[in-house]
Protein backbone atom coordinates (compact mmCIF):
# COMPACT_ATOMS: atom_id res chain seq x y z
CA UNK A 1 0.00 0.00 0.00
CA UNK A 2 1.39 3.19 -1.03
CA UNK A 3 1.97 5.81 1.60
CA UNK A 4 0.05 9.25 1.15
CA UNK A 5 1.97 12.28 1.29
CA UNK A 6 1.12 14.47 3.90
CA UNK A 7 1.25 18.50 4.01
CA UNK A 8 0.91 20.90 6.43
CA UNK A 9 -0.31 24.35 6.75
CA UNK A 10 0.37 26.29 9.64
CA UNK A 11 -1.53 29.88 9.33
CA UNK A 12 -3.92 31.30 11.73
CA UNK A 13 -5.53 32.87 8.68
CA UNK A 14 -8.74 30.51 8.46
CA UNK A 15 -9.66 31.96 4.77
CA UNK A 16 -5.80 32.06 3.68
CA UNK A 17 -5.81 28.34 5.07
CA UNK A 18 -8.59 27.23 3.16
CA UNK A 19 -7.65 28.63 -0.26
CA UNK A 20 -4.74 27.32 -0.47
CA UNK A 21 -5.90 23.92 0.81
CA UNK A 22 -8.10 23.90 -2.28
CA UNK A 23 -5.05 25.36 -4.82
CA UNK A 24 -2.66 22.58 -3.36
CA UNK A 25 -5.18 19.90 -3.71
CA UNK A 26 -5.79 20.92 -7.16
CA UNK A 27 -1.91 20.94 -7.73
CA UNK A 28 -1.15 17.66 -6.12
CA UNK A 29 -4.49 15.27 -5.59
CA UNK A 30 -2.89 12.92 -4.24
CA UNK A 31 -1.84 14.44 -1.31
CA UNK A 32 -3.23 14.60 2.17
CA UNK A 33 -2.82 18.87 3.18
CA UNK A 34 -3.73 19.31 7.13
CA UNK A 35 -4.14 22.81 8.53
CA UNK A 36 -2.94 23.76 12.16
CA UNK A 37 -3.15 27.58 13.28
CA UNK A 38 -0.22 27.94 15.01
CA UNK A 39 2.99 26.07 15.70
CA UNK A 40 2.05 25.00 18.87
CA UNK A 41 -0.55 22.94 16.93
CA UNK A 42 1.93 21.68 14.96
CA UNK A 43 4.31 20.21 17.42
CA UNK A 44 1.67 18.82 19.13
CA UNK A 45 0.68 16.20 15.88
CA UNK A 46 4.07 15.13 15.05
CA UNK A 47 5.84 17.20 12.46
CA UNK A 48 7.90 14.98 11.38
CA UNK A 49 5.02 13.31 9.05
CA UNK A 50 5.00 15.97 6.92
CA UNK A 51 6.79 16.17 3.28
CA UNK A 52 6.27 19.92 3.49
CA UNK A 53 5.23 22.97 5.49
CA UNK A 54 3.49 25.52 4.25
CA UNK A 55 4.14 28.49 6.85
CA UNK A 56 3.12 31.61 7.36
CA UNK A 57 5.83 34.28 7.50
CA UNK A 58 5.49 35.30 11.02
CA UNK A 59 5.11 31.98 12.79
CA UNK A 60 8.33 30.65 11.07
CA UNK A 61 10.41 34.02 12.44
CA UNK A 62 9.07 33.31 16.07
CA UNK A 63 10.25 29.64 15.53
CA UNK A 64 13.37 30.26 13.22
CA UNK A 65 15.18 27.12 15.20
CA UNK A 66 12.80 24.64 14.05
CA UNK A 67 12.10 25.97 10.42
CA UNK A 68 16.04 26.65 10.19
CA UNK A 69 16.23 22.76 10.62
CA UNK A 70 13.88 21.54 8.17
CA UNK A 71 14.18 24.63 5.71
CA UNK A 72 14.48 22.15 3.00
CA UNK A 73 10.83 21.13 3.88
CA UNK A 74 9.44 24.58 4.69
CA UNK A 75 7.87 26.93 2.38
CA UNK A 76 7.51 30.66 3.86
CA UNK A 77 3.92 32.00 2.78
CA UNK A 78 4.17 35.62 2.97
CA UNK A 79 2.05 39.04 2.07
CA UNK A 80 5.20 40.69 0.36
CA UNK A 81 8.28 39.74 -1.51
CA UNK A 82 10.12 42.07 0.90
CA UNK A 83 9.20 40.58 4.19
CA UNK A 84 12.76 39.88 6.26
CA UNK A 85 14.14 38.94 3.24
CA UNK A 86 17.78 39.06 4.09
CA UNK A 87 16.47 36.19 7.15
CA UNK A 88 14.59 34.25 4.78
CA UNK A 89 17.10 33.79 2.13
CA UNK A 90 17.58 29.98 2.71
CA UNK A 91 13.75 29.41 2.25
CA UNK A 92 11.39 28.69 -0.50
CA UNK A 93 8.84 31.48 -0.58
CA UNK A 94 5.70 32.16 -1.79
CA UNK A 95 4.22 35.42 -1.93
CA UNK A 96 0.16 34.93 -0.98
CA UNK A 97 -0.72 38.76 -2.00
CA UNK A 98 -0.85 38.18 -5.70
CA UNK A 99 -3.61 37.86 -8.16
CA UNK A 100 -5.09 34.02 -8.52
CA UNK A 101 -3.37 33.05 -11.92
CA UNK A 102 -0.12 34.38 -10.71
CA UNK A 103 -0.01 32.50 -7.25
CA UNK A 104 -1.26 29.34 -8.97
CA UNK A 105 1.52 29.83 -11.60
CA UNK A 106 3.96 29.57 -8.31
CA UNK A 107 2.68 27.03 -6.84
CA UNK A 108 3.05 24.87 -10.44
CA UNK A 109 6.69 26.08 -10.64
CA UNK A 110 7.57 24.48 -6.81
CA UNK A 111 5.78 21.51 -7.47
CA UNK A 112 7.46 21.51 -11.00
CA UNK A 113 11.40 22.22 -9.30
CA UNK A 114 10.63 20.06 -6.21
CA UNK A 115 9.10 17.20 -7.66
CA UNK A 116 11.33 16.98 -11.33
CA UNK A 117 8.25 17.82 -13.46
CA UNK A 118 6.30 15.84 -11.74
CA UNK A 119 7.72 12.52 -12.03
CA UNK A 120 8.49 11.58 -8.86
CA UNK A 121 4.74 11.72 -8.17
CA UNK A 122 1.85 9.35 -8.84
CA UNK A 123 0.13 10.31 -11.89
CA UNK A 124 -2.93 13.85 -12.14
CA UNK A 125 -5.70 12.56 -13.47
CA UNK A 126 -9.25 14.58 -12.08
CA UNK A 127 -11.97 11.57 -10.72
CA UNK A 128 -14.72 12.22 -12.94
CA UNK A 129 -12.26 12.24 -15.92
CA UNK A 130 -13.53 10.36 -18.89
CA UNK A 131 -9.99 8.78 -19.80
CA UNK A 132 -11.56 6.57 -22.59
CA UNK A 133 -12.03 9.20 -25.01
CA UNK A 134 -8.66 11.03 -25.43
CA UNK A 135 -8.39 14.64 -26.38
CA UNK A 136 -8.37 15.44 -29.89
CA UNK A 137 -5.77 17.32 -31.37
CA UNK A 138 -8.35 20.34 -31.62
CA UNK A 139 -9.13 20.41 -28.22
CA UNK A 140 -5.12 20.23 -27.03
CA UNK A 141 -4.91 23.53 -29.56
CA UNK A 142 -8.07 25.41 -27.85
CA UNK A 143 -6.94 24.17 -24.30
CA UNK A 144 -3.01 25.34 -24.86
CA UNK A 145 -4.64 28.73 -25.92
CA UNK A 146 -7.15 29.24 -22.85
CA UNK A 147 -4.89 28.67 -20.08
CA UNK A 148 -2.19 30.60 -21.93
CA UNK A 149 -4.74 33.28 -21.51
CA UNK A 150 -6.47 33.90 -25.10
CA UNK A 151 -10.49 34.57 -24.98
CA UNK A 152 -12.65 32.79 -27.34
CA UNK A 153 -12.76 35.09 -30.01
CA UNK A 154 -9.14 35.48 -29.80
CA UNK A 155 -8.77 31.43 -30.57
CA UNK A 156 -10.99 31.15 -33.09
CA UNK A 157 -8.62 33.95 -35.03
CA UNK A 158 -5.45 31.97 -34.56
CA UNK A 159 -7.33 29.09 -35.29
CA UNK A 160 -9.22 30.16 -38.48
CA UNK A 161 -12.72 28.66 -36.53
CA UNK A 162 -16.05 30.23 -35.91
CA UNK A 163 -16.70 31.18 -32.40
CA UNK A 164 -19.74 28.70 -31.58
CA UNK A 165 -17.03 26.30 -32.52
CA UNK A 166 -14.32 27.16 -30.04
CA UNK A 167 -17.19 27.13 -27.81
CA UNK A 168 -18.32 23.65 -28.17
CA UNK A 169 -14.75 22.63 -28.38
CA UNK A 170 -14.13 24.21 -24.97
CA UNK A 171 -17.53 22.94 -23.45
CA UNK A 172 -15.87 19.11 -24.93
CA UNK A 173 -12.85 19.69 -23.32
CA UNK A 174 -13.88 20.52 -19.78
CA UNK A 175 -16.32 17.48 -19.91
CA UNK A 176 -13.81 14.93 -20.88
CA UNK A 177 -11.33 16.30 -18.26
CA UNK A 178 -14.16 16.78 -15.50
CA UNK A 179 -13.13 20.29 -14.49
CA UNK A 180 -15.36 23.29 -14.22
CA UNK A 181 -12.92 26.19 -14.65
CA UNK A 182 -9.82 27.68 -15.93
CA UNK A 183 -7.54 27.48 -13.12
CA UNK A 184 -8.26 23.79 -12.96
CA UNK A 185 -7.60 23.46 -17.06
CA UNK A 186 -4.59 25.43 -16.57
CA UNK A 187 -3.18 22.51 -13.48
CA UNK A 188 -4.25 19.70 -16.02
CA UNK A 189 -2.34 21.13 -18.88
CA UNK A 190 0.70 21.92 -16.72
CA UNK A 191 0.32 18.84 -15.10
CA UNK A 192 0.38 16.53 -18.43
CA UNK A 193 3.15 18.76 -20.18
CA UNK A 194 0.50 20.68 -22.79
CA UNK A 195 1.68 23.74 -21.59
CA UNK A 196 5.00 24.78 -19.64
CA UNK A 197 4.70 26.45 -16.72
CA UNK A 198 6.74 29.65 -18.03
CA UNK A 199 3.26 29.99 -20.81
CA UNK A 200 0.73 30.80 -18.44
Amino acid sequence: MTKIPRIAIVDPNTLAVLGLTGLLESVMPMLQVDSFGSFAELEANHPEQYYHYFVDVRIVLANMAFFQQMRHKTIVLSSSAADDMAVLSSFHTICTNQPPKQLLRSLLMLEQHAHAKGRNLPPVVPAEANVSTPLSTREIEVMSLVVKGYINKEIADRLSLSLPTIITHRKNLMNKLGVHSVSALTIYAVMHGYVGVDEI
